[in-house]
Order: structure tokens, then C-alpha cells, then sequence
């Protein structure tokens, strides 16, 4: 797990002094709408030829191929048999398009590290609270904050001014603003404001945030910055579709700013307008990806997307969330999540995600996440007889049929930008089978039993006082019958033999795979989440194989329901009644 490729969910915790405001993690499903070292830096290099472009690039080629781009990542979401190819194209012409950039993009002279005492003076001056630890590299981990003393659990260790943080706000403020508030796009997604805003600020040398900027990790270990061979690894996965759009997401964007910079009146003051590569999008898109979050505007009336400079470089564990943000004082807070010794590394705790989450958006695999999970996707066809009877069941236990892909104003207009046809089609659900020792969450057992549920079922869940047999739907305790959980245990077998179907290697084959010892980090932690993946179909597996073994046995036993179930209203076990 880098430290380079991380971002962070914070939340508040309530205090009888300070009053803090929950802090919350946007999770980017596109390239940075929403979800990070290595290479030597060098000064910014400037060839002349155009915007963008090296000796060897006329405007007119560059500007075909950004047209070609364009359209390419524009058109209709292909099969799923076509997803690879598609990409594998995109790719191919992002790197005809880096290969004539080359040497255009702004890095800065020196190692990372040697920045962190300047960001930590920069702190200091700008107000920050942050004496209770140095930057450290951790290995594996990357860097991250080390103790310089013992801290006591839920002791505040670090506060953050507003100030010091780069915000959307803060980017309307910023030479970026005429052009946020003309663009649709820029208008509409704040984290892609964000992105440029860093890299307007990257270009200037006297912008308030240098010491941040150049602390920041000069590569990152985001999908973005696979090879082929590596992003292979991940098909048949179900994090490689969310690989796949978030580079042509990314690709698209850049291709689309591109034009936009060289032809929008308010750009000519920009400095991207003269230079503005793909890899230095691709780099503002995983700084913001894996360190955004959600604090409260200024008024504290709505929430804007931040980067906080020296507390995104904590690293995650499992725990609670320990960070909030005080409008009393108007600065980001953070407690310790445990007691830390001196020397000890501190770290917070990024939200209930899953490893393909951490994957794709920060760059990380978590071996220790309580909260993995694998989606699995469900829906009643409207042409079934009882689809009404079910849609009536699951609308009263408050779970959709199918979702639907509406338009939300903050991606309206990037979806139309990128031709989607499929907005306003019906899909089906997206549940989760997790890690726990029982992997069906309630909701997913409230959803398989109505799936399963017998007209008879069906119409006693309609009466009109049958409100607790409802609210049972999620709960084991209460099954709808024996009959009705064989059925869905069954039914869920089935479903998850076919998802584990699509793996191209068994369990046994990655962990050989993961013995290697020349393998490249990527393509370990991809290795690492196709596994994770099957681990958790595996458990489900077998524990609806018990589950199914369980109820066979209770019906061959002659078992009643239990009182509280969703026996009939004949039934005599339950007295006639709903109640318990």
C-alpha cells in the first residue's frame, strides 16, 4: 500500500467544545469526477511548435489527433466482449499523443522528499498545528506521518486552516475562474475544476501553494499509470470495467480541455494554454482522484471539494473515522484513531471501502480490509407475471426493482459530452456480497426473498396490515418460508458459480503468481484484488451451500417458522397475528 496513492473519508466526531462538521470523501467513478512515485524530476521544458507540443508535432497533428481522441472516447459504450479492444484503441492513440509531448510537461527540480520541510515551515507559518510528527517513509507504505512523541487516542494532533487548502472555492478565486463559470463542464464538476486548478497553480511560480504542490508525488499508482501487460491482468475482474472508463473518462476530458484551451477568450491569460500534455492531466486528475474530500463552504451553507495539504499524507487502517472539520475555527481537525507511541506511524481511517475502490481510485490494495465486498448485480424482468406483485413488496421495503440512469446535474453534462445512449435506461440493482461471516447484506436479503417469493407470498405481503412481515424481509431470524430460502439460496449458488466463471485464473494460480519475486508492484496489486475478489464469491459460495443445507434440514424435520416470520395468516404457530 503507497501513501502515494491514497485517499482519505473523514468524518467528525461530536465535541462539547468545538463544533465540527462531518468531512466527506468524493468518490470519483470517472477520471476525477466523484476516486495516488518515482520518476526524477526536471524543470519545465518548453519546445516551440505549438501548445503542447514537441519540435516534431505541427499544430494541425495535434489537433487531428485530439480530434480522433475526442471521438473515439465520445461514441457508444461498446459490449463487454468489445471493452478491452476499445481500450487497448484509446490507449494507442493517448500514446501517439505523449510520444510528440514529450518533455513538455512542468515538473519541479529535486526528489519529492527533499520539499517536506518546506511544506511542513509553510504549515507552520500558515497557522497549522502540526508538532507531533515528522514525514517518514514507511517502505511498502510509502511516506506518511511519524510520531515525534506518545499521543493519546482521540487527542487533537493536527489542525489544518482554511488557507492553506486548495478548494473549488478557491479556484472561482483564482486566474481558473472566468472560464469555471462559462464552461458547462467545469460548472458542473467541481473536482475537474479542481484538477485544473492545481495545474494552473503547478505553472506559477509564486502561487501560496508551491511548497504543497512539489511535496506532491510526481507519479502515482492509479490505473491511469499502468502498462497493457498489467491492466491484463485485472480482465475478468469486476474492477476492470471502472479501469476502463476512468481512462477513456480521462482521455475524453483531456481531449475536450484541450480544445477548450485553445479556444475559449477567457483561456488566453491561462498558462496550460501554451502548455497543457496529457500526462499532466493525467497527473491533476490522480492528485485530486486519491486526496479530495468535502468540507464546508466558507458560509457553511453547502459543501466544497478541498485538497488538504500534510494530512493527506496519513496513511489507512481499519478503524473510525477520527477528522472533522470546526467552523468555529474554520480549520480541518484530526484526533488520534488509537494511542500512538513515539516513532510509531499515525494513521486515520479512509471509510467503509472496498479493495476495488482503494484500487482504482487510490492506486492501493488494503490486505486487511474488514469492509471488501464484490457487487453483484440483480433485476425483475418487467415481462415476469408477478413483476408488479414484487415491485409493489420491494417499493414498500423501501429497495428499487431496477436502477435507472438518470440524468444528476453534476454529470449531465459530461455524459452528454460523451455520447451516452444508455442514460434513462433500466439496470438492474447493484448489491454487495461481502467479507463478513455472513455475506448477504440485509438489503440483498430483503430483495432475494421478494425474487423468490411464490404468488401466494406475494399477496399475503399486500394485506393491509402486514407491515411487520415487511420490515422482516431483511432479517435472517425471520425467514418467508423454508421453501422461499432453498429457493434463494439456490438462486444465489448459481448467480456466483457464473461470476466466478469469468476469472481467467483459480485462487491457486494467483498465489503462485504472487510468489514471484520480480513482479512489479502494479501488477501485484492487481493480482492481489482478482484474488480478494474470489475469496469473498468462494465464502459466499459455501455459505449458501450451508445455508441451503440448513432449511433442507428444517423442512425434512418439520420445523414451524419462527413466530415473527412470514408465516400465513392461517398458520397457527403465529396465532393469526403479525405481531411478535
Amino acid at each position: 500500500m503507497k501513501k502515494s496513492s491514497k485517499k482519505k473519508t473523514t468524518t467528525a466526531k461530536k465535541s462539547s467544545k468545538k463544533k465540527w462538521t462531518i468531512i466527506v470523501t468524493v468518490t470519483s467513478k470517472c477520471c476525477c469526477p466523484s476516486n495516488p512515485m518515482g520518476k526524477k524530476s526536471r524543470s519545465k521544458t518548453q519546445k516551440s511548435g505549438g501548445p503542447g507540443m514537441s519540435a516534431t508535432a505541427s499544430s494541425k497533428e495535434m489537433a487531428n489527433l485530439i480530434a480522433e481522441l475526442l471521438q473515439k472516447c465520445s461514441i457508444e459504450a461498446p459490449s463487454a466482449s468489445e471493452e478491452w479492444q476499445e481500450y487497448v484503441e484509446i490507449r494507442s492513440l493517448v500514446e501517439k499523443i505523449r510520444k510528440k509531448q514529450k518533455g513538455m510537461s512542468v515538473v519541479f527540480e529535486g526528489c519529492r522528499h527533499s520539499h517536506f520541510q518546506d511544506l511542513v515551515s509553510w504549515a507552520k507559518t500558515s497557522g497549522a498545528s502540526c508538532d507531533g510528527f515528522r514525514i517518514a517513509n514507511f517502505g511498502k507504505e510509502g511516506y506518511g506521518l511519524q510520531a515525534t512523541r506518545d499521543i493519546k487516542a482521540e487527542e487533537l494532533f493536527l489542525c489544518i486552516p482554511r488557507k492553506m487548502l486548495m478548494t473549488t472555492e478557491s479556484a472561482q478565486k483564482s486566474i481558473l475562474g472566468p472560464l469555471l463559470r462559462q464552461d458547462r463542464i467545469l460548472k458542473a464538476m467541481g473536482n475537474v475544476s479542481l484538477a485544473l486548478h492545481l495545474l494552473c497553480e503547478r505553472a506559477n511560480p509564486t502561487s501560496m501553494w508551491v511548497p504543497y504542490i512539489r511535496s506532491l508525488p510526481h507519479e502515482y499508482t492509479t490505473p491511469l499509470y499502468y502498462e497493457l501487460e498489467e491492466v491484463q491482468l485485472l480482465l475478468g475482474t469486476q474492477a476492470v470495467q471502472d479501469v476502463f472508463n476512468q481512462f477513456k473518462n480521462t482521455a475524453r476530458q483531456y481531449a475536450y480541455f484541450y480544445k477548450l484551451l485553445q479556444s475559449h477568450p477567457t483561456a488566453g491569460v491561462l498558462p496550460l494554454k501554451e502548455c497543457f500534455t496529457f500526462d499532466d492531466y493525467r497527473w491533476a486528475v490522480s492528485s485530486v482522484m486519491t486526496r479530495q474530500n468535502q468540507i464546508p463552504t466558507e458560509d457553511g451553507s453547502q459543501v466544497t471539494q478541498a485538497l488538504i495539504p500534510l494530512w493527506d499524507m496519513c496513511n489507512h487502517t481499519n478503524g473510525m473515522i477520527t477528522t472533522g472539520y470546526n467552523l468555529e475555527d474554520d480549520r480541518c481537525e484530526c484526533v488520534a484513531l488509537r494511542n500512538y507511541k513515539e516513532n510509531e506511524q499515525i494513521y486515520i481511517f479512509y471509510g467503509t471501502r472496498s479493495n476495488a475502490d482503494f484500487f482504482v481510485h487510490n492506486g492501493f490494495f488494503f490486505q486487511d480490509n474488514l469492509h471488501d465486498r464484490v457487487k453483484i448485480k440483480l433485476g425483475i424482468s418487467k415481462s415476469e407475471r408477478l413483476y408488479a406483485m414484487k415491485a409493489e413488496v420491494l417499493a414498500r421495503a423501501g429497495i428499487p426493482v431496477s436502477r435507472t440512469l438518470e440524468a444528476h446535474s453534476s454529470f449531465q453534462s459530461i455524459r452528454q459530452l460523451a455520447g451516452d445512449k444508455e442514460h434513462g435506461k433500466s439496470r438492474s440493482c447493484v448489491f454487495a456480497l461481502h467479507l463478513n461471516e455472513f455475506p448477504v447484506s440485509a438489503q440483498l436479503l430483503a430483495f432475494l426473498r421478494v425474487f423468490c417469493m411464490t404468488e401466494e407470498e406475494l399477496k399475503d405481503s399486500l394485506v393491509e396490515d402486514s407491515i411487520n412481515k415487511i420490515l422482516n424481509l431483511s432479517k435472517r431470524e425471520f425467514p418467508v418460508s423454508w421453501e422461499n430460502e432453498i429457493k434463494l439460496w439456490t438462486f444465489l449458488e448459481t448467480r456466483v458459480a457464473l461470476l466466478l466463471k469469468n476469472y481467467r485464473t483459480t485462487s491457486e494460480e494467483d498465489r503462485a503468481m504472487l510468489q514471484q519475486p520480480d513482479l512489479s508492484p502494479h501488477a501485484r496489486a492487481a493480482i492481489n484484488l482478482r484474488l480478494a475478489e474470489k475469496q469473498i464469491l468462494l465464502k459466499c459460495l459455501a455459505s449458501g451451500q450451508a445455508q441451503h443445507a440448513h432449511f433442507e434440514k428444517n423442512i425434512a424435520e418439520s420445523l414451524p417458522l419462527p413466530c415473527c416470520g412470514f408465516a400465513s395468516r392461517k398458520d397457527t404457530n403465529c396465532n393469526g397475528s403479525d405481531h411478535a
